[in-house]
């Protein structure tokens, strides 16, 4: 990979902004592309490095929005004859470059670190946090009187204000009872993907009481799961431990399978219909346009472009022809 796509993937990570790589792993000539060509996306449509000429652009473009989106990588197969082959987990598509070729490229997001946020310190906590990071997680630990060595793979906060706390976290409060009305106040005004409370029903209905009363919205405190965790009888600190990320890990594959519901940092770029070939051109980004009679139009390439502007009285009377019938 080139230096300064390393450096722009390294500036992204750190700022938890979401992006993918595009790598082209296969070609058949006259294919421009190169086995080992790279370029990066950004999660606003930007397109950085080189995957092919610009006749794949918008199709390389178009997926990687999609991949930053839902998460999932995907492998795309862009052929003059995109029907000939059927391989599964493929994408295939067509390939409109006038040179013709084969390119094969694996799109990867990459996304930030799925955030764990724990209020307390007590023994299923610990677990927790040891769960946590070995499943990847981003663990961080509230509490005034936590021990750091009680949390290796955690960072310990013994304060912090509402406002820093991150959005879309999953969060276990496990105060006991101390401090836990204004810890699920702010974790509820940070749109949480998951709050889990350790606590009795009847402790509980005493928070909903006070947060009510302290205006915190009753949709947001439907949300909230107490006792935490999946029903399966635990007892012991690791038992509970376990039933609770089962839990998270349950809403987190509940909320891709409901995809686009989940949210997502950028819309699904809006698309154009290339007069000339009949391709689909991402608008955000696209390089190639013409106007005429004062509509913009979008080309998957130069060569389409080209040929619009030589004849574009053909194409747009082709293109009402369409619409008409």
């Amino acid at each position: 990979m080139r230096p300064d796509l390393l450096t722009l993937a390294a500036s992204l990570a750190a700022r938890e902004e979401r992006f993918a790589l595009v790598t082209v792993v296969r070609r058949e000539p006259p294919s421009s592309a190169q086995v080992g060509d790279v370029a990066l996306v950004t999660e606003r449509g930007e397109y950085h490095g080189w995957a092919g000429g610009g006749c794949t652009r918008s199709s390389v473009l178009r997926e990687a929005m999609r991949a930053i989106a839902d998460g999932e990588p995907r492998l795309l197969s862009l052929s003059p004859e995109p029907e000939g082959g059927r391989r599964p987990g493929v994408v295939f598509l067509p390939m409109t470059c006038d040179s013709g070729g084969t390119v094969e490229i694996y799109v990867e997001p990459v996304l930030p670190a799925a955030r764990l946020l724990l209020f307390g310190s007590s023994p299923a906590v610990q677990v927790l946090a040891r769960i946590g990071h070995a499943m990847g997680y981003r663990v961080e630990v509230f509490d005034p009187d936590a021990g750091e060595s009680d949390f290796p793979d955690a960072k310990v906060l013994r304060s912090i204000a509402a406002d820093a706390l991150p959005r879309g976290a999953h969060v276990l409060v496990a105060t006991m009872g101390d401090r836990d009305i204004e810890a699920l106040e702010a974790v509820l005004a940070r749109s949480p993907a998951y709050v889990g409370v350790i606590a009795s029903s009847k402790r509980f209905a005493q928070l909903r009481d006070a947060l009510l009363a302290r205006g915190v919205p009753r949709e947001a405190l439907e949300r909230v799961t107490a006792p935490a965790g999946l029903d399966i009888g635990a007892r012991t600190p690791e038992e509970i431990a376990l039933s609770i990320m089962a839990h998270i890990v349950e809403r987190r594959r509940r909320a891709a399978a409901m995809a686009p519901g989940i949210p997502e940092p950028a819309e699904a770029p809006r698309e154009a219909v290339d007069p000339v070939c009949g391709m689909s051109v991402t608008v955000a980004g696209a390089r190639h346009t013409a106007e005429a009679l004062g509509v913009t139009y979008y080309f998957c390439c130069a060569g389409c472009r080209t040929k619009f502007l030589a004849d574009s009285a053909r194409y747009l009377a082709a293109r009402a022809g369409a619409h008409g019938s």
